[in-house]
Order: structure tokens, then sequence, then C-alpha cells
């Protein structure tokens, strides 16, 4: 069942399928994120897609959508500090060439946020070397080793299904940074304190 309506932006409808719970607002060149339409349907709505406008601002009101599973924010401009309120019930967010350029940051928001995320695609930013922006295979395995260490949950990273042996690395890989660093924050509190014994 397809129903149409007016979009508030300029130019084109909003297509809502109410039968699944599917709202799109793809193409609007919309710069803030139509609330108003949005948040008649907090009980119902599953996938938003919100990709291909001009959108940056923190979506803090989608955290009233209960039954959301997939967030779809391709092409817009999110940088790495996008904030998102915390969403349990999203297992899938799409949000490919944007501005993301600083992973942790990225990774981190998102692993807090969306604590059951199964599917990220974060394809075509700089945080995401890969091929197709100029990244070596060094770089994007590297990359795909930390996204997938820091979210355990993850079963698809971009296009490509997380596989077990991936896991296995992920973890030996980011447990050595881990341990490295604390032996180095460890010997380094060991000298301060051996100098206050002897000052």
């Amino acid at each position: 069942e397809e129903t149409s309506g007016e979009n508030p932006g300029p130019g084109g409808k909003i297509f809502l399928l109410t039968g699944l719970g599917w709202l799109s607002f793809a193409y609007q060149s919309l710069r803030e994120i139509p609330y108003e339409t949005i948040l008649t349907q907090t009980g119902t709505l599953q996938v938003l897609d919100l990709s291909y406008n001009l959108l940056h601002w923190n979506p803090a009101l989608l955290g009233q959508l209960e039954k959301l599973s997939t967030l779809i924010l391709d092409c817009n401009n999110y940088t790495s500090h996008v904030k998102f309120p915390y969403m349990p019930s999203v297992t899938t967010v799409c949000i490919n060439k944007n501005k993301i350029n600083n992973l942790p940051v990225f990774v981190e928001e998102i692993q807090r946020k969306f604590p059951n995320i199964k599917i990220l695609s974060m394809m075509n930013n700089d945080a995401a070397p890969s091929y197709f922006n100029g990244g070596s295979l060094t770089q994007y395995e590297d990359y795909r080793q930390y996204v997938i260490s820091q979210i355990p949950g993850l079963e698809t990273l971009d296009d490509t299904e997380v596989l077990e042996k991936e896991r296995v690395q992920a973890r030996k890989t980011y447990r050595l940074h881990q341990s490295s660093r604390k032996r180095k924050e460890d010997s380094s509190k060991k000298l301060s304190t051996r100098s206050q014994i002897l000052s």
C-alpha cells in the first residue's frame, strides 16, 4: 500500500509504504530532517531513508522512533563528530559518502548509540580507505580490523560479510595494541613513582 504526499522540501514527493513502515526523503535537497512528518510514525516506522540531501545537524529526535531498524544517511554532510540518539532497535546504518574522517571518534559513537548494530556501511568516506578512494589494501585491511574489533556484533561491514577469521585477527591485533599501550603507561607510572621516591 503506497501513499504519497507533498514534501515540505522543494520539488518532489515523499513516499510512505505504510504496510512496511518505510519512509524515503531521498533526493530532496533537505538541510534539516523533516521531523514533523517522520515523528507521526514513531510506533511503526522501520526504515528511514534520508540519503542524497544536505543534512549535517545531529539527528537527535530520531531517538523517538522506537521500531526503527534501518537508517540510511548516504550522500549527506555528516562528519565524524555527528551525535546520534541512543537507538537500540537499529541494526543497519548506511552512511556512505559523507565527510567522516576520524575513524575512532565515529566508531565509538556508532558502538555506543547503536548497541545492536549488525550492518554498517561507510564507504566513500575518508575514514574508510579503499581502492575506490585511493586507499591501499593494507589501509583497507587495517580499517576493517579496527571497526570489527570495536563492534564485535557486526555481521557486514560496507558491502562485505565479516568472516570469523577476520574477527579472530581483529581481536589479536587490537588486543596487542591495547596491551602495548598499557605497558607503556605502566612503565611511565613506575618511572614517575621512582623519581618521586628519589626526590
